[in-house]
């Protein structure tokens, strides 16, 4: 699996471009100490409101209110009990172009949305997902917004947070551990070790932990056979966590998950091993929504944080709807680009949620609309406008999936950076407005609220727009049209190809009752297309599918395209070389 470098990325080339170029922060910074810093810099220098007075902006009452120090907590999700008869607010999804090294800045540019709207007199809150450590100590470095857009505490979101990740993977392995010990202890099920399909989960990148071999040792000490980690973002129970509407219907999701087979081909459940139970358990707290700010004071819930290249890659179905309780416009973010995070959230999220959003906020910037017209990182400074205009497919195509397949009103958000020439900005403009969408500048990184101001009155105005919502394919249709329909309709590729391996399982899955469930497509986020080095807008491709497994907790059939994998690897220079505490508790490198 691959990730997306994120804002981070260009975090570096803005900081000696934007000396002199007047910013928005927090009161007690001088304008001159915070010209150079970094992201956690400026949010180590931000005052942080007391959680309390957090929640009383969001209406929270005390009662819910679950405190984890002074600036964090959890809301009980029996609120959302009490609010059954308020109306929902608006919703917003924030999603991007195809990502690039040079980075797009889709959850700053949500964390600064959403502080834009309070700028306006918008009574508005975020609803994002908690940071992966594997990312954060792999390539971004941090996952919690950039410069003067960023949600605090950063540190604790980009570490341990409140514990949600490790009761994800403790709960997953306890599943994990109970069904080796089933086998061990006589296998009155007749599982069949070369048929089990669950895997244990950390949250690190650890290619060594790809593929193992365990129960080494001796009759003692387990049955040998082949295993594997996850990532922990990639477990299913992430997923049916994230899905999940309450306590019950998680207990119901989690016997649902199907850890593997028996010899003679029948799928063997959580249930089967009586794990669901002591699972959810486990999760009991990690199912209720964390209540953070931004540095400008806006609420703001991160709860959950399934990865969109392998999973369904939004936060959690019981943040999003207390959000939209609680507030009259939510912006929440999908995962990656809109072909696989926006595709999730509207053809799975929506549908098992029943939600609808009013506008949706596609984010790019000129330099990495540049890079997939061709142009090198390190070029990608210079005014070119050929290599624009080559890129902008890649912008105009995701911009007309959301617009005429799922019949959404939709803006364009150009993320800013100091180096985007009027003439660029310009030729963006212009073919958007082709398109008949429209284009607000994002300066949310340099300027907090007050950047994404102009953005925010766009999308207030999209919310009134009329929308013919509709989903990409119909869930009545064969597993084999709805990967066609996805493939082509989404990602606008002649056609899809299954192995022999993946028409079997196919079939198999159609004979077990499970074809009418979603597709959740596993899929290179770096193009349409499963080949990474496709850049742009390409055509005349056909995506393979190579592998399906079926994850009936969550209720979705996962579809593996490409190289995609589960567990990834630290890259050669790995962000954690740069990370550090002091003396002090204070935490550096992370940005």
């Amino acid at each position: 699996m691959e990730y997306n470098p994120g804002q981070g990325a260009g975090n570096a080339d803005r900081l000696g471009a934007l000396l002199d170029q007047q910013r928005v922060f927090c009161p007690h910074i001088t304008e001159r100490s915070a010209r150079m810093k970094t992201d956690i810099e400026i949010a180590q220098s931000c005052q942080m409101e007391h959680i309390t007075a957090i929640a009383e902006k969001a209406a929270v009452p005390d009662r819910y209110l679950e405190q984890y120090g002074n600036y964090k907590a959890k809301v009980d999700a029996g609120l959302l009990s009490e609010l059954k008869d308020r109306p929902d607010g608006k919703l917003i999804l924030v999603t991007a172009i195809t990502p690039t090294p040079a980075g797009e800045g889709k959850t700053t540019t949500s964390v600064g949305l959403a502080d834009g709207l309070r700028k306006i007199g918008k009574n508005a809150m975020a609803a994002l997902r908690e940071p992966s450590l594997g990312p954060v100590f792999g390539i971004k470095g941090g996952a919690a917004g950039g410069g003067y857009a960023q949600v605090v505490p950063m540190e604790d979101i980009n570490l341990h947070f409140t514990g949600d990740f490790h009761a994800i993977g403790a709960a997953n392995n306890l599943l994990a551990a109970m069904l080796d010990n089933h086998i061990q202890q006589g296998n009155a099920l007749g599982i069949d070790p070369k048929a089990i399909t669950w895997k244990r989960a950390v949250d690190m990148n650890d290619r060594q932990l790809r593929h193992i071999v365990d129960g080494l040792g001796g009759r003692l000490q387990g049955v040998p056979r082949e295993d594997g980690f996850d990532i922990t973002v990639a477990s299913e129970v992430m997923a049916v966590l994230c899905l999940a509407d309450n306590i019950t219907d998680l207990k119901a999701r989690l016997a649902r998950i199907i850890v593997g087979y028996t010899y003679d081909g029948k799928p063997v459940t959580a249930h089967d091993l009586k794990a669901e139970g002591a699972m959810a358990a486990l999760l009991k707290d990690a199912l209720k929504p964390n209540l953070v700010q931004t540095l400008e004071g806006t609420p703001v819930f991160i709860h959950g944080g399934p990865f969109a290249n392998i999973a369904h890659g939004c936060n959690s179905v019981t943040a999003t709807r207390m959000a939209l309780k609680l507030a009259d416009y939510t912006v929440t973010e999908a995962g990656f680009a809109a072909d696989l995070g926006a595709e999730k959230f509207l053809d799975i999220k929506c549908r098992m949620a029943g939600l609808t959003p009013d506008a949706v906020v596609v984010v790019a910037t000129v330099r990495a609309l540049k890079y997939h017209g061709g142009v090198p990182k390190a070029e990608l400074n210079g005014e070119d406008l050929e290599a624009l205009e080559k890129g902008l497919p890649n912008l105009l195509q995701h911009v007309s999936n959301i617009r005429e397949v799922y019949g959404l009103p939709c803006v364009v958000a150009i993320n800013a950076f100091p180096t985007d020439t009027p003439a660029e900005l310009a030729l963006v403009e212009a073919k958007c407005k082709e398109l008949g969408v429209n284009v607000a500048l994002s300066e949310v990184w340099a300027k907090g609220g007050e950047g994404g101001a102009a953005l925010a009155q766009e999308v207030v105005r999209l919310c009134e727009a009329p929308k013919n919502f509709q989903f990409s394919y119909p869930l009545d249709a064969s597993i084999e049209e709805k990967l066609a329909l996805i493939c082509k309709r989404i990602y606008h590729a002649d056609g899809v190809a299954l192995t022999a391996a993946a028409k079997k399982q196919a079939q198999q899955l159609t004979d077990l009752g499970f074809g009418g469930l979603p597709i959740c497509m596993a899929k290179t986020q770096y193009s349409f297309s499963d080949d990474p080095a496709l850049l742009g807008a390409p055509s005349g491709f056909t995506v393979t599918v190579r592998n399906l497994k079926v994850s009936a907790g969550a209720g979705f059939i996962v579809a593996l395209t490409g190289d995609i994998m589960t567990m990834p690897g630290l890259p050669k220079v790995p962000a954690a070389e740069n990370i550090d505490v002091d003396e002090n508790g204070r935490i550096t490198g992370l940005f």
